[in-house]
């Protein structure tokens, strides 16, 4: 089947099997800030934006991203600096294997949401599992983002 998907700017066009996963096609093309967690859709580790939502691309079948642009980290990556700083600053980085999908989601949410309070982050953030940290300091580094034309000022 024949997909057009356009990934971080680029048109991509080929001819893939019915049933591969949007996470492999996305890795195929060395989108590697995508990565397999739980395969059940829980973890958050394989976030991406389609068409500016963020989903999980471990449980989208390719072909339905077809006429569609999907966005991976690689596609952020001067927005995902800056808030990869209040992450460090507040040390709330460790391994740092979930930080893609959270970094996603932590972007979209910052373009979807006004002055979010914790409850709407809480829910907004509530598929995406660390095992390393709790959550505190990213929940610091969040807010700081978030706030950080006030902050300016």
């Amino acid at each position: 089947m024949l997909v057009n998907i356009k990934v971080n700017g680029t048109l991509i066009k080929e001819e893939i099997k019915a049933d591969l996963l949007l996470l492999d096609f996305l890795r195929n093309h060395g989108c590697y800030s995508v990565k397999r967690g739980c395969e059940t859709s829980n973890c958050g580790l394989c976030t991406v934006w389609m068409d500016g939502k963020p989903i999980l691309s471990c449980s989208m079948l390719a072909a339905r991203a077809s006429g569609h642009s999907i966005t991976t980290l690689e596609g952020v990556q001067e927005e995902a600096k800056i808030f990869a700083d209040y992450m460090a600053n507040q040390g709330a980085e460790q391994c740092g294997f979930c930080s893609p999908g959270f970094i996603m989601n932590v972007l979209a949410m910052d373009k979807e949401l006004t002055n979010p309070s914790e409850e709407e982050i809480n829910r907004y953030l509530a598929g995406n599992l660390c095992r390393c940290t709790g959550y505190m300091g990213q929940l610091r580094a969040l807010k700081g983002f978030l706030n950080r034309d006030k902050e300016a000022k």
